[in-house]
């Protein structure tokens, strides 16, 4: 990491790696801390943020146009692009509008096809998501982890086999590993040079399987992170996931990333200590989740340093809290030197 002169005068290169609403939550936090001039670094520490997003979506509007345009799945890439966006009010919204009648047009979303119709101006998806994070005056760079068009694979427990993420998140049997379809899939330059240049890289929080390990498993990426200089930070999911993670203790999500990568990606985990409410735990258990349980001496037999505090944000179902995510974060690895500790 940086020392104290070279954050004030450089700032941080912050890297983060995962899909779903668990990235666009974390990215949302971030970017209040992101310097527009090499003068605010001071105030704001992040000179540089990077998302580097899944594309193994299936379902929804996202598989819908990627069946009908073979293009990427858009829906990740949209919701990022929003979270860091300079203008969520306004611009946001109507990327995030969905279109609830017209036929061919219902459940679409005007973003995913914003991207879908710049993808096929340009000819270029990775294009097409520098020039929307340009029209939503976004405080990061967003890139595909891949431009192949590859899907994902579960080898169950019991040797069968599941294909396609939708179907992978419906399965109710235990998850022995995934795979990329076709397996050997590049990455975008982008995304090494990225991940080479970083002081800070986060994974998660997001679905294990299909969120975070699909990124890992794009040819590079897992060894870029293990020779990276930067600090590893592995952020826990609140709620395990029928059909993923049942059951999974935080060791055991840290185990299953180094079974899958063979490589050892993760220095630190941050983890909430707010138990949740009663009622919001109820219903959960009746869909067969639960509050990730944290083993701490298995993790410290991993290798693992941990940061555990209040992440909490509670209404009909458990988030974490964008602001204090981030403030964690940076509080921890940034204006701290995590190595002192």
């Amino acid at each position: 990491m940086l020392n104290e002169t070279q954050r004030r005068k450089f700032g941080v290169r912050v890297v983060a790696i995962g899909g779903g609403t668990g990235l666009s939550t974390l990215l949302r936090g971030l970017k209040q801390h992101v310097a527009r001039r090499r003068q605010d670094l001071a105030r704001f520490p992040i000179a540089d943020l990077t998302a580097i997003v899944t594309v193994t979506d299936d379902g929804g509007s996202s598989g819908r146009l990627r069946r009908e345009y073979r293009v990427l799945p858009p829906g990740d890439i949209r919701n990022c692009l929003v979270a860091l966006s300079q203008d969520e009010a306004l611009l946001g919204r109507l990327f995030q509008y969905r279109f609830r009648a017209g036929r061919g047009l219902r459940g679409h979303s005007f973003g995913n096809l914003f991207l879908t119709a710049l993808s096929d101006v340009t000819g270029d998806f990775a294009e097409a998501v520098r020039v929307s994070g340009e029209v939503l005056a976004t405080r990061g760079r967003i890139f595909p982890a891949t431009i192949a068009n590859v899907s994902l694979r579960a080898v169950l427990q019991d040797g069968s086999i599941v294909s396609g993420e939708t179907r992978i998140a419906r399965s109710r049997k235990k998850i022995r590993r995934i795979e990329l379809s076709p397996r050997r899939v590049r990455p975008l330059p982008e995304v090494i040079e990225a991940i080479f240049h970083a002081d800070l890289i986060l994974l998660g929080p997001g679905s294990l399987y299909t969120s975070v390990l699909p990124n890992l498993l794009v040819e590079g990426v897992a060894e870029a992170i293990e020779k990276s200089a930067a600090t590893r930070v592995y952020i826990a999911n609140l709620m395990t996931q029928p059909g993923e993670t049942p059951d999974f203790s935080l060791a055991d999500h840290v185990r299953a990333v180094q079974r899958q990568t063979r490589r050892k990606l993760i220095d630190w985990v941050v983890a909430n200590n707010t138990p949740i409410s009663a009622a919001v735990a109820r219903r959960y258990r009746s869909s067969h989740a639960e509050p990730v349980r944290v083993d701490l001496q298995q993790l410290q037999r991993l290798g693992v340093r941990c940061v555990f505090a209040h992440l909490l944000e509670e209404h009909a179902v458990v988030r974490h809290s964008s602001d204090l995510l981030a403030r964690l974060l940076l509080d921890e690895f940034v204006r701290r030197d995590p190595a002192a500790k």
